[in-house]
């Protein structure tokens, strides 16, 4: 009887200091020097703040460092993290090294898929329709090219590509379906693929695409996000085109874009389709913590919308979304 008695105090003793391990969670993000994503922790952190977790930070720009990202908050003790992979691909990995380590996992901005192409349902996921908020970016630049009145005929449309990200191909093409449904000359459409999803990658692309098609009046672009947007516009720039002859929308309405809607003098970089980071750093952390202290399993899959955001317009546009 005593020792009946000794076992189920101490599993309950166990059970005790289990339940107070502090929370500590990871948040892995592809390009940690990135605006959007450094916001995305900013909010995280706001998350840990308000809630009392430990919040670990760690740029994953490879499956490889992705893996030892993983293990090593295994040996912090984290009972789960938050990841944009660098691959979306690598889904299968990341679900085994979770599983492994016995730790919860929430995919952010980028659905992790399997061997197959499929996205993983047993990891909760909050990204945004890539092909929606695309298209609000082409109606935007379309809606700009009607009010400069501009013949269409006259102006080329610089697709910044990233086509091996199904989420980038999304975003682009949503904004090239919006355009042609304007009444966009396809033949106009010029494709630049980037090797990298930054702005000096985009620049390197777009400077190729003005050099083969130096025919155009006016130019428009579109790309995955602001960086990619910021680039077509500076290669752009340097050709001689300036915000009068060039529109260019971004994704994300993050830094980047702030920066340079805020500029003295108006640029080629007309607008951003504002997304939030606030909700994909914050609300995606608080899910998590509710998930690990048993308040609430996180949606399968939450889809953010859009607002795009001009010179004009940034300050109610910032207050709506939270910003």
């Amino acid at each position: 009887m005593k020792r009946t008695l000794l076992a189920a105090a101490t599993l309950c003793l166990m059970a005790a200091a289990h339940a107070a391990e502090p929370v500590k969670i990871g948040f892995l993000v592809k390009q940690a020097e990135e605006p959007w994503f450094q916001d995305e922790w900013r909010y995280a952190e706001q998350a840990a703040k308000e809630k009392g977790f430990a919040l670990v930070k760690i740029g994953v720009p490879n499956g490889e460092k992705m893996i030892a990202a993983i293990d090593n908050l295994a040996a912090q003790k984290a009972q789960g993290f938050v990841i944009c992979a660098p691959d979306v691909k690598l889904g299968t990995a990341v679900e085994r090294a979770a599983r492994r380590n016995n730790m919860k996992v929430i995919s952010v901005d980028d659905r992790l898929v399997d061997g197959s192409g499929k996205p993983i349902a047993s990891i909760p996921h909050m990204g945004i329709s890539g092909y929606a908020i695309g298209k609000q970016v082409g109606e935007g630049i379309a809606a700009e090219i009607k009010a400069r009145k501009w013949n269409m005929a006259e102006v080329g449309a610089i697709r910044v590509a990233y086509d091996q990200l199904p989420t980038a191909k999304e975003r682009t093409m949503g904004a090239v379906d919006a355009l042609k449904a304007a009444g966009f000359p396809v033949a106009n459409i010029v494709d630049a693929p980037q090797s990298k999803t930054d702005t000096e990658s985009a620049f390197n692309a777009a400077n190729i695409a003005l050099t083969k098609n130096a025919r155009f009046k006016h130019w428009v672009a579109v790309g995955l996000n602001d960086e990619a947007v910021l680039g077509a516009v500076r290669a752009a720039e340097g050709r001689g085109f300036k915000a009068d002859n060039m529109v260019g929308v971004g994704i994300g309405g993050a830094r980047a874009a702030e920066n340079e809607l805020n500029k003295p003098a108006p640029t080629g970089f007309y607008g951003s389709v504002m997304i939030s980071a606030r909700e994909h750093g914050y609300q995606t952390s608080v899910n998590m913590y509710n998930w690990i202290t048993g308040k609430g399993v996180p949606p399968a899959e939450v889809l953010t919308k859009g607002m795009l955001m001009t010179r004009a317009n940034q300050a109610d546009v910032r207050k709506q979304m939270g910003q």
